[in-house]
């Protein structure tokens, strides 16, 4: 029973990251036209930078994500062996997450999705430094 909930905890922050990673995106390029100025913060960028990096780094390099091999692990090692076996939660995310393709669908898929997060840098400039004014509203 704790190895399957520790897989399905393992599963939920696999969704979440990979929702980070999606709607990071989107709300940047959103908020980058709306104005909010929280898109264009350094570590909320960098964060989001680096998360698809890895993502796009893994499926070059052939490399199984470490989440799905932990789950993998703590499922079989809770003695679940298909989807049958799954809670109502970890089957629904997964579903949400999976689904089955060629490896060239997957780094094709994770390199434009790459290429849309560095363009962000391009078309929602990072704000490298605190807002310029800052100091004005501290005088005020």
């Amino acid at each position: 029973m704790l190895y399957r909930l520790a897989a399905d905890v393992v599963l939920a922050v696999h969704v979440g990251i990979v929702a980070f990673v999606i709607l990071g995106l989107l709300l940047t390029v959103v908020g980058g036209g709306a104005g909010w100025s929280w898109v264009r913060n350094r570590w909320f960028r960098l964060a989001h930078l680096a998360t698809i990096g890895v993502v796009v780094v893994q499926a070059f390099v052939g490399v199984v994500c470490p989440f799905t091999t932990w789950e993998s692990q703590l499922r079989e090692a809770g003695g679940q062996t298909g989807y049958g076996d799954l809670s109502f939660v970890a089957y629904w995310l997964r579903s949400v997450l999976f689904f089955d393709g060629e490896p060239w669908m997957f780094i094709l898929g994770y390199s434009l999705f790459g290429l849309a997060v560095v363009a962000t840098l391009f078309f929602v400039p990072v704000r490298w430094r605190g807002r310029a004014d800052r100091g004005s509203a501290d005088r005020g």
